[in-house]
């Protein structure tokens, strides 16, 4: 399902697909639909009997009538008015009740689809979302979906009948004036709500807009926690998260004094619209064309009304609200990842593991060229090493074999088979990264693991820690391998961090393994152990490393030197440094720094 949003939509006109969202939800739910329009259908009829009842009531309380009238008749008007109000109450809150279970339902595949679509999304949105704002934006958005459900079906269109209604039933028992100004005053009423309503609608969208800043804001600054305290800044956030909350109070301001204007609007044509018609009636109960009976019908009826007509106007403000709410969720869904997914495309079939870059060329933005024409090959159960100085291209070659980007020319393939005409999904499965910049998840060291496989067994999460060199470590915690890592992984120092991704990664047990510097955090005793693991599980797999420190490299069957985004050297690491070109260089400046 698709959705889709304009500006001229949300401001100017009711947004139709809106429609094909909620469509689906009501068609599932049919029988609850059905069994609440149906409480709807008697509440209303309970609603307009109420007057008539009150009418007859007042009329029968005269002193002609006799003793036992006086007695019985009120006593039964009253029992019977007693139970069409309480009818009209209790089948509203069965209504609610039974058509609860469609909007909570809608809401959840809702804010699950919103949530698959983001992270179907390429790596490039997410480089440049900010999280606050769109926390802020799905929980509005969800929120307004509901709303819209249950207000469309159950309050616009009641409404509209009652007063249909009440105007047919003035009508035909009093005549044209009384319908008349009900009608007037009906048409006065909507119109000016709609009107000042499109007036507003603006300054809810500055205020969520005051929000999701003042939210974003809020969000980074806790994040980059240690950030603020090394550079003590803390005064210089609060001042812009103040900032940011200035913005807000004056966006809410302007909402609520625009809200006064409306709601001063329609109080002042509801109590216009009552005075006239008590006015009228009055006359007519002195002119005795009327009983007392009518007076108390015509006045119930129109604060009976009116209170459906003042939530009609209430409805209206907050569906502006709702689409002003779920305008930016709209646009959030109608955004295409740039890595193009071909429709049913074959799973990856891998037979040995060979990766090929077959004339590779890349770039983020045209004035800036990551990788220029590369071809290499990294045959089955190889190690391949990839070197070079930051921003030669290296980490971008791995992001192009993860496919989180598509080259711009040139083709990847691993068995024969191009990695563009393939599910991605079953590309990532057989592929295990260990990042440079490791970020974990707010749970414990041993589920950080899990999750590199969550079918894994208790057992196989503890060899993996044993692997990855983890265990002494953990011995060493309070709560062992159930110990918190907090948010991002902040509780844990960066050679840590690695070990848990290479944990994590040993326990996916991939075909491909790609080290993107992943023992770069490591101290050198801890690099040699965490080497033994890498190259114990990988032996007879195809392995991509990106290394920084050369020492890492020397037993690779291959090394790549990159240059601005070219090959300018390969070979092993004997054949390098005889060659005496750029990696013998980086090797002795490295030799020269260890010592």
């Amino acid at each position: 399902m698709r959705y889709g949003h304009s500006g001229s939509d949300i401001e100017g006109r009711f947004n139709w697909k809106l429609i094909r969202v909620i469509w689906p939800y009501l068609l599932e739910y049919r029988t609850r639909v059905g069994l609440a329009l149906a409480c709807l259908v008697l509440s209303k009829a309970a609603s307009v009997s109420g007057p008539f009842l009150l009418k007859h009531l007042v009329d029968n309380l005269t002193p002609e009538t006799g003793a036992k009238a006086l007695l019985v008749v009120p006593l039964a008007l009253v029992l019977a008015y007693g139970f069409a109000r309480f009818s009209m109450i209790l089948l509203g809150e069965i209504r609610d009740t039974v058509f609860g279970r469609v909007t909570e339902r809608a809401m959840r595949r809702i804010g699950l689809q919103v949530f698959e679509h983001i992270h179907n999304l390429d790596l490039d949105y997410h480089l440049n979302r900010r999280t606050g704002a769109l926390a802020r934006d799905i929980e509005r958005g969800t929120n307004g979906i509901s709303f819209l459900m249950r207000f469309f079906v159950f309050n616009i269109a009641p409404t509209l009948i009652e007063i249909s209604l009440v105007i047919g039933l003035l009508l035909f028992n009093y005549g044209p004036a009384f319908a008349a100004i009900t009608l007037s005053s009906v048409v006065l009423y909507i119109a000016f709500s709609m009107i000042t309503t499109d007036w507003r609608t603006r300054f809810v969208r500055e205020a969520n807009q005051a929000d999701n800043q003042a939210s974003t804001r809020a969000i980074d600054s806790l994040l980059n926690y240690e950030t603020v305290k090394y550079f003590t800044n803390e005064r210089f956030e609060a001042s812009r998260y103040d900032q940011s909350l200035a913005e807000w109070e004056t966006a809410r301001r302007k909402n609520r004094l625009s809200l006064l204007s409306l709601n001063t609007g329609q109080a002042l044509i509801i109590t216009l619209a009552m005075t006239a018609m008590m006015w009228l009636a009055a006359i007519r109960v002195t002119e005795e064309t009327m009983t007392l009976g009518d007076f108390v019908l015509i006045n119930a009826f129109m604060m009976q009304l009116f209170v459906p007509l003042n939530f009609l106007g209430f409805v209206y403000r907050e569906i502006k609200g709702s689409m002003a709410n779920i305008e930016n969720m709209f646009a959030l869904m109608d955004l295409k990842p740039k890595i193009y997914e071909q429709a049913n495309a074959p799973d990856l079939v891998l037979d040995r593991g060979q990766i090929s870059f077959e004339s590779v060329s890349f770039h983020y933005r045209r004035d800036r060229q990551i990788v220029d024409c590369i071809s290499f090959t990294v045959e089955a159960g190889q190690k391949v090493a990839i070197v070079g100085a930051s921003g030669a291209g290296k980490s971008s070659l791995v992001k192009l074999l993860f496919r989180f980007y598509d080259p711009q020319s040139g083709r990847i393939c691993i068995d024969g088979q191009n990695i563009s005409s393939v599910n991605p999904d079953s590309l990532r499965r057989v592929i295990g990264v260990v990042p440079q910049d490791t970020v974990l998840f707010n749970d414990s060291i041993f589920e950080n693991i899990r999750y590199g496989n969550p079918d894994a067994s208790d057992n196989q999460v503890m060899e993996a820690i044993r692997l990855a060199h983890l265990q002494h470590f953990v011995d060493q915690l309070p709560e062992g391998a159930d110990t918190l890592v907090g948010e991002r992984g902040l509780k844990l120092s960066g050679g840590e961090k690695q070990r848990v991704a290479i944990a994590r990664t040993i326990l996916k047990r991939p075909a491909i393994l790609v080290f993107d510097e992943a023992t770069s955090s490591l101290d050198s005793r801890s690099e040699r152990s965490i080497l033994a693991a890498i190259n114990a599980i990988s032996q007879g797999h195809t392995s991509l490393v990106i290394a920084h420190r050369l020492s890492t490299i020397i037993d690779a069957d291959n090394i790549l030197v990159l240059d601005q985004g070219r090959i300018i050297e390969q070979g092993n690491h004997q054949q390098l440094l005889e060659t005496q070109g750029r990696y013998a260089e980086l090797w002795s400046a490295q030799l020269r720094h260890s010592d």
